[in-house]
């Protein structure tokens, strides 16, 4: 199968937004991109699910129009001191592009791990509630 049949669909995920950028596979030219500012009208919304799926599924379109048949996936959460787990948005996200007739080749997760990073607010003995 030739190589520009497959693109990287890179999705970011955090608790308060969630963008999603697909390009070709050495990951240079951006084919398409998508965040939830994009397409919610209220702030509280970017980082939902239903979002992911809309943004997935205009994606999903534009990616078939230049005939491109399957995906990698890379799945970033928000790094550093944060949590280092996904947003609901990045499966929703995964699950529309399966849906949308797209095959998905290898999901893999990006996050950056930090190694002894910034050090915790609270002081020595901790926050006091």
């Amino acid at each position: 199968m030739p190589d520009n049949r497959w693109a990287i669909a890179h999705i970011f995920s955090s608790f308060n937004n969630t963008i999603i950028t697909i390009t070709d596979m050495t990951g240079a030219e951006t084919i398409a991109k998508a965040s939830g500012g994009m397409i919610a009208k209220a702030d509280r919304d970017e980082s939902s699910p239903y979002i992911a799926m809309q943004m997935a599924t205009q994606l999903a379109d534009k990616l078939k129009e230049r005939e491109i048949r399957g995906i990698h996936v890379k799945v970033k959460a928000a790094a550093g001191r944060k949590s280092r787990t996904t947003a609901p948005g990045a499966q929703a996200a995964i699950r529309a592009f399966a849906r949308a007739g797209l095959r998905i080749g290898k999901i893999e997760d990006v996050t950056p791990i930090p190694h002894d990073g910034t050090k915790r607010p609270g002081g020595r003995r901790g926050r006091r509630v």
